[in-house]
């Protein structure tokens, strides 16, 4: 079925959601408190979308800008909306608020799904009305750029509600995976999180360096992930080297139980990274902008490399 789909949220993640569901030629809704909110997410968008068209995936910014319309009414935004993707930020009572105003413009059949990147669906829909409706679908950032989208369903979601999310992610020409237990972090960050914890176990100890240490992941793994996962590498690798391997190093992997030491430091004293200039490294605005270009190049690489391999371009 068609949805019409509501994001709300303007930030990061909101436009860039709205971004990748005009791309796939659907129409969509953007809900914002204000007008200076919406004004931002409209830059935002105008300026993703015209690096879109320097890199090739697209051929003019005007081919998918107009099929983004801009509220900051919530009832007009929700007017003839099936399908409500929610991208505020990650605080459950600031949630809670939002869908209880909600539940009272829409009817029971809505799905809302949110973006969070953490917390339980079945959480979110504590003192709903209709929690059989809520699910998140968590798509990570720059959202219009990463394929992935993580779906996950809470206790008392209905099995109708989770092929309805699946169908319509896939119709926006995204990868839908689907967890079907309620663990934090969900899957994506489960692994990217024991590859940081590690990564600050390895720092913490002296055992390398900080440029030593990521650009072993950089110039290997990372290079062979995005065609082979974890199990799939193992499988080329051969299972029984891998069985082995395990029986001898998860003895000696990182157990940290919370943030590692430096962390900890860098963080007290405000060093939070690019945000703040400096974190591991230290940045400046032109360093920064030049690793974001080329991570975000990369990326649309990627993106024309699975649009020709599906004869899409």
């Amino acid at each position: 079925m068609t949805e019409h789909v509501t994001v709300i949220g303007t930030g990061t993640m909101g436009h860039s959601i709205a971004l990748a569901i005009a791309w796939a030629k659907q129409p969509v809704v953007l809900y914002g408190i204000s007008a200076e909110e919406l004004t931002r997410a409209q830059q935002g968008i105008a300026e993703k979308a015209e690096r879109m068209v320097e890199e090739g995936l697209l051929q003019a910014a005007s081919d998918i800008t107009p099929l983004i319309s801009y509220h900051d009414d919530l009832e007009q935004a929700l007017a003839d909306t099936t399908f409500i993707v929610e991208a505020i930020p990650e605080k459950l009572t600031m949630k809670h608020e939002l869908y209880q105003k909600i539940e009272s413009l829409v009817s029971s059949d809505v799905i809302i799904a949110s973006n969070t990147s953490g917390l339980k669906p079945s959480d979110l829909a504590l003192g709903s009305q209709h929690p059989k409706r809520f699910i998140v679908t968590h798509f990570w950032n720059p959202a219009h750029l990463i394929p992935l989208v993580e779906i996950v369903p809470g206790t008392e979601t209905v099995e109708a509600i989770v092929l309805r999310t699946k169908e319509w992610i896939e119709g926006i020409d995204k990868k839908a995976i689907v967890v079907r237990q309620e663990v934090p972090g969900f899957i994506g960050n489960r692994l990217q999180f024991a590859l940081f914890r590690e990564a600050q176990a390895l720092y913490d100890a002296g055992v390398a360096t900080k440029e030593d240490i990521d650009a072993a992941v950089t110039y290997s793994i990372g290079r062979r992930l995005p065609i082979t996962g974890p199990l799939m590498s193992a499988d080329f690798g051969g299972l029984d080297i891998f069985k082995d391997i395990s029986d001898y190093l998860f003895d000696d992997l990182s157990t940290l139980k919370a943030a590692g030491a430096g962390l900890n430091e860098l963080v007290s004293y405000g060093h939070v990274g690019v945000r703040s200039g400096r974190g591991y490294y230290e940045w400046n605005e032109a360093e920064m902008n030049d690793v974001a270009t080329k991570r975000e190049k990369l990326l649309m690489r990627f993106l024309l490399e699975d649009r020709n391999d599906k004869g899409d371009a």
